[in-house]
């Protein structure tokens, strides 16, 4: 019997466990775990074996063939100055997995106001080659310690001058009293291979197929489906308010002199040109969810 080909794929543990098990189910996975506490996801395609992993680890991993591909954010990356294939951008829309920034913070009323001020300072971050290269750029010598977690709290006991900490918005800095002073980098999440596993003809594919799909769900987070019935007369002023991806597709209904709009527009404008669209003679108009929106 011929044995069932297998593609090792890493899934990010923790904050990126949620969303990326979402993404994963509209681009038509069903990923699920047994327990909370479970490491080994099931997943309704035999050809992919799934492991959980901290995404500060992934690109070790896939970087030594452990695993073909993973997901994990491009700081951990740069961060184990992984040698691996970087496949796709995963810019999440929906799911928390926006792109987001280590930035360099400090008390508030803290005497630091600019990077010049951190030299000779003690600074505690879990980014520490990163850190460490950027402060290079900058001509500052200042003490970078590896942080195992509570940071913020290490900073604010004093224990240290500054930390470098992940945020997308700023407000849990602002919450425990810390001031940004700097950015060091800007992090997205991606989908990452092991070069020779790309170089496999049989685990590119199906890796090139997962992006597809990945992106694909990822785009349609953004978008949705507006369709419509118009009267012939009102045919050319409903087409010049309606966007579309490429152009809306109109097709005669059975009923003479009437027409069905169907189009794919950003979600952020429906609630705009419905309102345009029904007092242009647009009628039955409906919105629907788009799991997949593939160019």
């Amino acid at each position: 019997m011929k044995k069932e080909k297998i593609l090792k794929i890493g899934l990010p543990k923790g904050s990126l466990q949620e969303a990326t098990f979402k993404i994963f189910q509209k681009a038509g996975f069903k990923v699920s775990l047994t327990t909370a506490r479970s490491y080994f996801p099931s997943i309704d395609d035999p050809q992919l074996d799934v492991v959980l992993l901290r995404a500060q680890e992934m690109s070790r991993y896939v970087e030594d063939g452990a695993l073909d591909c993973g997901i994990t954010g491009n700081d951990w990356i740069q961060e184990n100055s992984s040698k691996i294939k970087i496949v796709a951008d995963l810019v999440y829309a929906k799911y928390s997995l926006k792109p987001v920034r280590w930035v360099i913070a400090v008390p508030e009323d803290s005497s630091i106001k600019t990077l010049k001020n951190l030299n000779g300072k003690r600074i505690a971050t879990e980014l520490v080659n990163v850190t460490k290269k950027f402060l290079n750029k900058k001509n500052i010598k200042a003490e970078v310690e590896f942080s195992w977690g509570a940071t913020e709290v290490k900073v604010a006991a004093g224990l240290v001058d500054a930390i470098v900490e992940l945020t997308e918005t700023g407000a849990s800095l602002r919450a425990n009293r810390l001031r940004i002073i700097d950015t060091v980098c800007t992090s997205t999440t991606q989908l990452i291979a092991n070069k020779q596993s790309f170089s496999d003809e049989w685990k590119r594919s199906k890796i090139e197929a997962l992006r597809l799909l990945l992106k694909g769900a990822i785009l349609a987070e953004t978008k949705v489906g507006l369709k419509m019935n118009v009267a012939a007369k009102d045919l050319n002023e409903a087409l010049k308010i309606l966007p579309a991806m490429k152009k809306p597709t109109v097709s005669p209904l059975a009923t003479k002199g009437w027409y069905d709009i169907d189009t794919i527009i950003s979600e952020d404008e429906v609630k705009k040109l419905i309102p345009k669209l029904k007092k242009a003679g647009a009628q039955g108009i409906i919105e629907y969810p788009l799991n997949k929106v593939i160019y």
